[in-house]
């Protein structure tokens, strides 16, 4: 190795330093032979498979050798690992990004997130709702999850709504400028401790009393400190192309990234329609040079809680008189006109959106009195008990407090997941979080075949069955493609002295196992996941390691002199 190059090695962390030393070195000159008869050169070897780099390039036959936690050299390779596996006729993929994840609780309990890597996931990007702690809190819980352990790689977004509830509260009110300031310093001090952005959820109260210029002011700090504005939209249905613009609207006068959450077009009446119009509004955007992309799971039912089917005027003044009026039945006349009605700009109204109640189906009542009618739909169980079908569903919400009742709305078209999967710039999220253990549902109670299922039904479904996607695609909207819109400079490609996040799969024999009726059955066809060079998965049994790691922003604001110059 010439003198330069050694002096250019030096100048870099000594970590990587030594990666890269290895790897200039390689097995076959004297060090490598040297080493490989004193004991094995490499921690792992994966042999013989057709190795997936993640950039969307085909396969190529090779071996991939892992030490200290890279990528040290892919080829053919002579050296021994401690540990050797044998991919022959499987693919070698970097490991998969989960978008969407909600781990961000469950993961302080047990660190193990079984079902999130039996799926092959190897980073889950969670904070939809925020983080599980205030700002101020985030710098130690993050230090809580390294302590304790966690068996992937795991960041999270900070939620807006936190910011505003911890200033104004849960009720409907503007800020004013002293306010709104305390708003702004709570999202800066979130990034300053490692959030990865904002977050809103748009259709769920309080977060539908944000207005589009509280959020760009937020969303302004966010990007000074390097971080991304991702959004469950105001609206998923008829106004789903109205509350794209908004998301535009932010990300070009905030100057931030735009991440959209769960993307679908939930509305039956546009079928076939919306969602190809969504793809030319957001193609437009970037065209304009505004950063936004969006992200799915493969699934024609959301699940989420039965708030979507009350009008948003009723939490106006906060939960506990919500609960209040929702018990009244005079208010419940009121509620009930509004909901035949149909959504408007204000109210995203799931069961308007599904088609009614008869596609809205009970998933977790949190209450034996109700759960016996699982996976039934609300409007035949309220046959059944001779109801009305609100009063049925606000009945359950009411009687499962202090937990959430959660239902499953049936509000997509097959054909408008495959359109938004051939976007080129969308991503694989699972809106689910780990389980406490394999079988059970995950941590929000939602029996849906998404936390088990999400990523292998990628290449299950859309690619080996419908042809959807090619494969390497598919690998690169799972890996490569989101490790770029996180920042994960290290991570989302096989390459040498990348961080050694692997998933070992046999394409023939890839399925996703969860259904309706079976939600929480793990899936088949994946043999390894490796997590920062550690095996995890062992032929579908977690072998309790914990190598996964903290993923932090870049916790550095710029100043506002810096931005305007």
């Amino acid at each position: 190795m010439k003198r330069g190059k050694v002096a250019r090695l030096l100048k870099l962390p000594i970590e990587m330093t030594k990666v890269l030393l290895l790897v200039a070195l390689g097995v076959s000159g004297g060090f490598g032979a040297a080493y490989a008869q004193n004991g094995p050169m490499y921690d792992i070897v994966i042999r013989n498979g057709r190795v997936l780099d993640g950039a969307g390039n085909p396969w190529i036959s090779a071996d991939v050798a892992v030490r200290d936690g890279r990528f040290i050299r892919i080829g053919q390779i002579a050296g021994r690992g401690a540990q050797e596996i044998d991919a022959a006729g499987k693919y070698i993929s970097p490991g998969w990004i989960d978008m969407m994840d909600q781990s961000g609780e469950i993961l302080l309990q047990s660190g193990l997130a079984e079902n999130k890597l039996l799926m092959g996931v190897t980073t889950a990007i969670a904070g939809e709702g925020g983080t599980p702690v205030q700002a101020k809190e985030i710098e130690e819980y993050f230090k809580q999850l390294e302590q304790s352990g966690i068996s992937l790689n795991f960041g999270t977004y900070y939620s807006a709504t936190q910011a505003r509830q911890a200033v104004l509260g849960d009720k409907n009110t503007i800020p004013n400028a002293e306010q709104l300031a305390a708003m702004t310093a709570l999202v800066r001090k979130a990034m300053e401790s490692g959030a990865l952005g904002i977050t809103t959820a748009l259709i769920y109260p309080p977060a539908n009393f944000h207005s589009t210029e509280e959020l760009i002011a937020l969303s302004r700090v966010a990007a000074r400190c390097g971080g991304l504005y991702a959004t469950h939209m105001r609206d998923e249905s008829r106004f789903l192309l109205k509350a794209v613009e908004e998301a535009v609207e932010i990300g070009e006068k905030a100057g931030i990234e735009v991440e959209i959450f769960h993307l679908k077009a939930a509305y039956q009446p546009h079928w076939g329609q919306d969602m190809e119009k969504v793809g030319e509004a957001i193609s437009k955007a970037r065209s304009r040079g505004i950063d936004i992309a969006a992200d799915l799971y493969p699934y024609p039912a959301g699940g989420t809680g039965f708030e979507p089917t009350v009008p948003p005027w009723v939490f106006a003044d906060g939960p506990d008189k919500a609960i209040e009026m929702m018990r009244d039945p005079e208010l419940r006349k009121q509620m009930k006109k509004e909901l035949q009605k149909g959504a408007t700009e204000t109210w995203s109204n799931l069961v308007y959106a599904a088609g009614g109640w008869k596609n809205v189906v009970l998933a977790n009542a949190q209450n034996p009195k109700y759960d016996r009618y699982r996976f039934r739909s609300i409007d035949d169980i309220a046959r059944e008990l001779k109801m009305d079908p609100a009063d049925l569903a606000w009945d359950i919400m009411l009687e499962a407090l202090p937990d959430r009742a959660m239902a499953l709305y049936y509000m997509m078209d097959e054909k408008d997941i495959e359109t938004a999967l051939r976007f080129p710039w969308t991503s694989i999220g699972s809106d689910a979080g780990a389980s406490l253990a394999v079988g059970e549902p995950d941590v929000l109670g939602m029996p849906h075949p998404r936390s088990y299922g999400t990523f292998p039904r990628i290449i299950s479904e859309y690619v080996r069955k419908r042809g959807v996607l090619t494969l390497e695609d598919a690998i690169r909207k799972m890996t490569s493609w989101p490790a770029g819109r996180m920042g994960l400079q290290d991570r989302g490609l096989i390459r040498e002295g990348m961080r050694a996040d692997v998933v070992i799969f046999d394409f023939d024999q890839i399925t996703d196992q969860a259904t309706w009726k079976h939600p929480t059955k793990p899936p088949s066809g994946i043999s390894y996941v490796l997590v920062n060079g550690e095996v995890v998965i062992d032929h579908g049994r977690h072998t309790g390691a914990k190598p996964g790691h903290v993923i932090r922003g870049p916790r550095v604001c710029k100043a506002v002199e810096e931005v305007a110059n």
